[in-house]
């Protein structure tokens, strides 16, 4: 399936700074890609460094001025997934700041006792669904799992969240990934949950907000805190403007009871 996946992104550096951007597709073999930055119009060439689960960060050090970055992806191939091994499990089963998955262990054990597997995952995927309502802007950037849950709504970082901080109560290896969602509307980023069943890692979308198996992956983390898109350091600079663009070659129909593998 071919996928075609862009972003820009506009800051205003009103002091030195180090930004960091995780907005590139995860390597595969057949990926086209591009990426310019600049500022005030001049080229500026960024560090690029590895991260887990073929995450690649952008680093940049600006001075003062307009910092304009662009990205286009083209896709055909499906990336082969590296087998888990037991360090990677114990990880993403632990609690971490967006996913209290120790103060929920309670609820999860009481709606979703005696289910595993594809089961499970539609279980707590149709259940995060109903009782959330998806209202943008309704969530602060420190609102964990906990929190959403008691306000009933949030975006899709919140539904990721909840989805993870449930499974890993239940003990069920989860984490958060950005990616691009061929699909979404409005189109953004966006953020699902992947959980560790059956030997194999799967996506679990309990926004339903795009199809499962166009998803392209960007980053892949405990939490939020680990997939952001852009995070400043040791200055001053603010987003003034964003636009994404993800479209696929086609839309297939999306079951929550199937299991399906991130790209």
């Amino acid at each position: 399936m071919l996928r075609q996946v862009a972003a820009t992104l506009v800051l205003d550096v009103q002091r030195p700074t180090t930004v960091a951007l995780q907005i590139a597709v995860t390597e595969r073999p057949g990926l086209v890609e591009s990426m310019t930055i600049g500022l005030d119009d001049a080229a500026v060439t960024p560090r690029v460094l590895s991260g887990p689960h073929g995450t690649r960060m952008h680093v940049v050090d600006a001075g003062p001025g307009r910092l304009l970055v662009t990205y286009t992806a083209e896709v055909r191939e499906t990336a082969a997934r590296p087998p888990a091994d037991e360090a990677e499990l114990l990880t993403y089963l632990r609690p971490s700041r967006y996913c209290e998955s120790d103060t929920l262990g309670p609820t999860a054990r009481a709606e979703f006792a005696g289910l595993a597997g594809v089961d499970l995952l539609a279980a707590v995927s149709s259940w995060v669904g109903t009782r959330l309502a998806y209202v943008p802007g309704s969530s602060g950037p420190t609102d964990g799992a906990v929190r959403t849950l008691l306000a009933r709504q949030g975006v899709c970082r919140d539904y990721g969240h909840l989805v993870v901080a449930l499974l890993r109560a239940l003990d069920v290896p989860a984490r958060l990934v950005a990616v691009y969602a061929p699909g979404l509307a409005p189109m953004d980023f966006h953020a699902v949950a992947e959980a560790y069943v059956g030997g194999g890692w799967h996506v679990v979308d309990a926004t339903t907000l795009a199809p499962r198996s166009t998803l392209l992956r960007i980053a892949t983390g405990r939490d939020a805190s680990d997939t952001a898109f852009l995070s400043v350091h040791h200055g001053l600079a603010t987003l003034d403007h964003l636009e994404v663009s993800a479209v696929a070659e086609s839309l297939p129909d999306d079951d929550v009871r199937t299991l399906v593998v991130l790209a």
